[in-house]
């Protein structure tokens, strides 16, 4: 057992997540964040003045600082705390900083099952159509174009709004109807795109190559400068549409990702599809869908069925 910095440990390990396990930047981010908050637990426990060593982790540190986040955080992020802490541990006992894990008696929080937010059909086909109309308009700006294509995309292929961003002019091949994505853990997968949204993006880029010049960068989706937009503006975009559509329920571009595939769901696309489309790794996951589905169903049920309606 070695019994070196923990703050060395901790900068291997991030960079074993990033570059072996091709975790994102943002995964990298909030792993380092939640890890630093364990290594500053650990010195105040010790009232120490100096880094924290590796076998100064002890059992006792890590369950005083794993209690010390009831109450104090959601129990969503409470697992993702703990999450980073498994993994971290697990890497020190794999290369024998440590003789044991501290973590193998800490019990994960129960977390309740949510129903993600979603638009029904109805609501998504109107609310793309105003976007299309405003970005058609005689005079309207490049990005009433854009925005009208990132939505359509987000729609029409079900991408996390890392990927979307994370796209390149040559990521989307027309004729085939298809896009390249490199989702999380650098894996590349190959998503189905509508005519709907290729159209909308064959307007967005000749209106923007009119705009800024043709082959001005090689992201898809740009801001007014010409830069690769970023997540929280693809949010603020979002946000801003919306409002001026007249939906006033709150969505995140995450919402038009449950959105397709609820309604995949809803006009009978089996699951494993829907898995493939979406990248998730584990099928439990998607399986989240068929709850939103069977809501939906009870709803009609109970508002329809004449021997259930609601008075």
């Amino acid at each position: 057992m070695k019994n070196g910095s923990a703050r060395r440990a901790l900068t291997d390990f991030l960079d074993h997540v990033r570059y072996e396990r091709g975790l994102s930047k943002e995964t990298v981010r909030a792993y380092r964040s939640d890890l630093e908050r364990l290594l500053g637990f650990a010195k105040e426990h010790h009232c120490m003045d100096r880094d924290v060593h590796v076998h100064e982790l002890t059992d006792e540190v890590v369950h005083r600082y794993v209690a010390s986040l009831h109450g104090r955080l959601a129990k969503t992020s409470q697992a993702r705390v703990l999450s980073a802490c498994r993994s971290f541990f697990r890497f020190l006992v794999d290369r024998g900083d440590l003789a044991h894990d501290p973590m193998r008696t800490v019990r994960s929080p129960k977390l309740p099952t949510t129903v993600p937010g979603f638009l029904s059909v109805d609501d998504t086909v109107r609310f793309l159509d105003h976007l299309e109309q405003q970005a058609r308009r005689t005079g309207a700006p490049w990005m009433q174009a854009r925005d009208w294509a990132i939505l359509e995309t987000l729609y029409s292929t079900g991408l996390r709004v890392g990927e979307l961003v994370s796209l390149d002019r040559d990521s989307v091949e027309g004729k085939q109807g298809l896009v390249r994505v490199l989702g999380k853990g650098a894996k590349e997968r190959i998503v189905p795109i509508g005519s709907k949204a290729l159209e909308a993006l064959h307007y967005y880029l000749s209106a923007r190559d009119r705009a800024l010049g043709a082959g001005h960068d090689r992201a898809l989706f740009v801001n007014t400068r010409g830069g690769r937009l970023t997540d929280r503006s693809v949010r603020r975009i979002l946000k801003a549409r919306l409002h001026q559509a007249g939906q006033w329920r709150p969505l995140s571009p995450h919402g038009l990702r449950h959105s397709f595939a609820t309604h995949l769901l809803s006009s009978g696309a089996d699951l494993r599809s829907i898995q493939e489309m979406l990248g998730h790794a584990s099928l439990s996951t998607t399986q989240r869908y068929t709850k939103v589905h069977l809501d939906q169903l009870m709803k009609v049920y109970d508002q329809a069925h004449p021997r259930s309606r609601k008075r």
